[in-house]
């Protein structure tokens, strides 16, 4: 070891998607939320930079429910999550293109029945919904992998911004790597904690 700082080489793995977990921020969130929420798209930024220079630059851009192609698109994602489109715009301005992942009928069927879940009260009527639910997001995510696979070249690096509960299969050609910050699980404490405390507050 002579002390002097190496660079690691770019490492060419076939197709690789950089999986970013949404985080969005609310309007009558907790008190510090937003400011979370905030810190968290600074540090994906900086992971997804690091992971650009050693696997490769973004290509291709997916964001969960967007429909939306080009500049409708960008304007979806800029009104839908602000902090994570500052960082598309980037991508975008060096090259990358964004690419719609939702089938519009797909998503709105998976939304409707979770919305249904959420009001049922009856042990039979819950089974029902919610395998209907469930089947509404296999279809939305199966078609979510389709359109991935299809868009996403050989050598290319894309970037998909999705929920935490998902449930894509990626194929085996597809190396994901999972971009986690520091602050995803501070902000997942905090919410936890304020959870705790309203129940707490609740029960008197």
């Amino acid at each position: 070891m002579n002390g002097e700082a190496t660079v690691e080489p770019k490492v060419h793995v076939g197709r690789k998607l950089y999986l970013v977990p949404l985080v969005l921020e609310a309007r009558q969130g907790p008190e510090g939320y937003n400011e979370r929420v905030e810190t968290y798209w600074k540090e994906v930024a900086e992971h997804v930079a690091k992971l650009e220079a050693r696997f490769g630059q973004i290509r291709k851009v997916y964001h969960e429910s967007i429909v939306e192609e080009g500049e409708a698109a960008l304007k979806a994602i800029q009104e839908a999550n602000p902090q994570a489109h500052r960082m598309i715009e980037r991508k975008v301005r060096k090259g990358a293109e964004v690419v719609p992942i939702e089938e519009l009928e797909l998503l709105r069927e998976a939304v409707d029945w979770g919305r249904c879940l959420a009001v049922v009260s009856s042990a039979k009527a819950l089974r029902h919904v919610s395998g209907l639910y469930q089947e509404a997001r296999r279809k939305r995510f199966a078609a979510m992998i389709e359109r991935i696979d299809a868009s996403l070249q050989d050598e290319e690096a894309g970037l998909l911004i999705i929920g935490q509960e998902h449930g894509l299969q990626f194929p085996p050609d597809i190396q994901v790597f999972y971009v986690s910050p520091p602050s995803l699980d501070e902000l997942q404490r905090f919410l936890r904690e304020h959870a705790a405390a309203s129940e707490q507050d609740e029960q008197g």
